[in-house]
């Protein structure tokens, strides 16, 4: 999961300390993914938004999150932040940055125009698939697509995630920048064939 906070980083804290479980406890987590992330992200934007109550009303935070269940991987977005997938070597599809301006979480001020209703993206975990990158547009303004291929070649994801970071910054990127690199391993001992596990890094 990765958060960028705007206007302080509460925002960013009450997300990241509460959508997890707030999916999780979802009572159609597993029957219905997609509808339990919806839910889950707007029920996470209200409960933050009554525990600001009267404080600074421009808090608000991106949000790109990564959720495995079973076979699938969905993938969600409010915010500029950005998910790519690569399968078969290429980035085969984005979540996030077309509508940057329209969701997030908090933004009290903007509440009217500002949403936390979340794109989202569903993928079906098999031996093509190679690795995801979540990371906030400040990498995302600098690499495009051609992040990728940058890292197609590193298998540590620790080691593909701080090369995308230092490259941003080489470019001279004035934004903060979080990165989550995570690559799908084929698991030889299972006896389903072509079944996957994910490994992650920061």
């Amino acid at each position: 999961m990765v958060f960028l906070g705007h206007g302080g980083a509460r925002a960013a804290e009450y997300v990241k300390h509460n959508l997890y479980s707030n999916l999780i406890r979802h009572p159609k987590f597993i029957s219905d993914t997609k509808s339990a992330i919806a839910d889950a992200y707007s029920h996470t934007d209200t409960e933050f938004l009554k525990s600001e109550n009267t404080r600074n009303r421009n808090a608000g935070s991106t949000a790109s999150t990564a959720i495995l269940v079973g076979d699938r991987l969905l993938v969600a977005n409010v915010g500029d932040s950005r998910a790519v997938i690569c399968r078969g070597g290429n980035g085969t599809w984005r979540v996030g940055g077309i509508l940057a301006v329209s969701r997030a979480f908090g933004d009290r001020l903007l509440k009217q125009y500002v949403v936390a209703d979340p794109e989202i993206q569903e993928e079906k975990i098999d031996s093509s698939l190679e690795f995801l990158i979540l990371a906030s547009d400040g990498l995302w303004m600098l690499f495009q697509m051609r992040a990728v291929a940058m890292i197609k070649p590193i298998q540590d994801p620790e080691q593909a995630a701080k090369r995308l970071m230092q490259e941003a910054c080489q470019r001279g990127s004035a934004d903060n920048i979080t990165c989550v690199v995570a690559r799908f391993l084929l698991d030889q001992s299972s006896t389903n064939q072509g079944a996957t596990s994910p490994s992650v890094s920061a």
